[in-house]
């Protein structure tokens, strides 16, 4: 078969084909049907949304709850001063790591915006802090 042959094959596809049946009545119970469905959809989707915007209002309210509850003060003046651990294994780090944060103190003076500046001085200050836990261990 050549492509003169495909051709004339394709040109006798191109016939107008009547329906067995009406298919209009079908087509139009099936688009009444779809414009019901969504709204009794949007009826039984509104609790969700409901209970999700509550639990998300609590969970924000809590969180701000928490945040305005904490010492802030206490949290600033240990950051602020230096720290001696009575372990002297550990004042090397403590010299390191209090060296570190006003290094990196400094460097967001220069430019408080920078991410990864505050994301080094918040891993700092955790370090710091866990190196407090371990000299209250030890001691």
């Amino acid at each position: 078969m050549n492509e003169l042959d495909y051709l004339r094959r394709m040109r006798s596809l191109n016939r107008a084909v009547t329906p067995h049946r009406d298919l209009w009545a079908g087509i139009e119970a099936r688009l009444d049907e779809a414009k019901a469905a969504p709204a009794e959809r949007r009826h039984r989707a509104r609790p969700w949304l409901m209970a999700a915007a509550i639990a998300g209002v609590a969970i924000l309210g809590g969180g701000i709850g928490l945040h305005l509850t904490a010492p802030a003060g206490s949290d600033a003046v240990a950051a602020s001063t230096p720290w001696k651990p009575s372990d002297p294994r550990l004042t090397g780090a403590a010299v390191e790591l209090d060296a570190a944060r006003m290094e990196l103190t400094q460097a967001m003076q220069d430019s408080p915006d920078s991410a990864a500046l505050q994301r080094l001085l918040l891993r700092t200050e955790r370090q710091r802090d866990r190196l407090r836990n371990l000299d209250k261990q030890a001691s």
